[in-house]
């Protein structure tokens, strides 16, 4: 498995279908680690978060969940081949458990959008084991209570949608009590699939304009964000490159 580093980020040089494969692969192989999907925000988030940095470090496969990612890694050696998404992903990993015979835990948003996620994955993959879920407001003394849940639920899969980093601190203070294979954080995914939140059209999706379809739904919550983070990668990014060319110059 290939890695490019960016930033400060080493992603795995892999598509969709790989990630798949390889998902199945090691939860087939009894191995025991995490997915964790980066776009720009998270990464520039982890500039000041350790506890995020050391989770992204730790992951057993980290995919590359924006296009302005992929677009950056192609001005180097190894280029990214394209975007995963955690929403994707999702969809994905109910195929691959359906057919290899995975049970699957869900966990996060609201009490309602989860039982709403469940009725339409098992309706869509008939053939889908949800051994469990629960969602994602609980205080931190029920957490050892949810932490049981999911190990005596026997689950493969775990898929986490309470918004990073809290779903990334969760799996990576629980994660040795939790039994299962494979974990990954989907951030707001579960509310895409109940319906409550739309997914940007294709082309949007395409020519990186995501970020800007979900601040068109929540600007008031967004628009700092998305202002700060794009402007830090993008300046970040260019010292990069100017590192790159001023090393290449001095070996010429």
């Amino acid at each position: 498995m290939n890695r490019i580093k960016l930033l400060n980020c080493s992603y795995d040089t892999v598509t969709f279908d790989e990630t798949l494969d390889w998902a199945s692969e090691w939860i087939k192989n009894e191995k025991q680690g995490y997915i964790a999907t980066v776009n720009v925000a998270i990464s520039m988030m982890m500039r000041s978060n350790h506890y995020l940095q050391n989770f992204i470090n730790n992951a057993s496969l980290v995919v590359a969940d924006g296009q302005p990612i992929v677009w950056a890694s192609r001005l180097f050696a190894l280029p990214i081949p394209e975007r995963v998404t955690g929403v994707d992903l999702v969809e994905g990993l109910a195929v691959v458990a359906s057919k290899e015979d995975f049970d699957v835990f869900l966990l996060g948003a609201e009490p309602e959008v989860i039982e709403t996620v469940v009725k339409k994955l098992q309706q869509k993959y008939n053939r889908l084991k949800i051994c469990g879920f629960h969602h994602g407001y609980f205080s931190n003394s029920e957490t050892p209570k949810i932490v049981e849940a999911i190990k005596q639920s026997q689950a493969q899969i775990l898929i986490v949608g309470m918004g990073v980093p809290r779903q990334e601190n969760f799996i990576q203070e629980n994660f040795s009590q939790l039994g299962v294979n494979l974990a990954i954080g989907v951030g707001g995914t579960f509310q895409v699939i109940a319906g409550t939140k739309r997914r940007a059209p294709l082309w949007m999706q395409q020519v990186g304009l995501e970020w800007f379809y979900r601040l068109l739904q929540e600007p008031g919550r967004l628009w700092k964000r998305y202002l700060i983070t794009n402007s830090q990668f993008l300046f970040y990014l260019a010292l990069e490159i100017l590192g790159i060319n001023i090393h290449q110059r001095r070996d010429s």
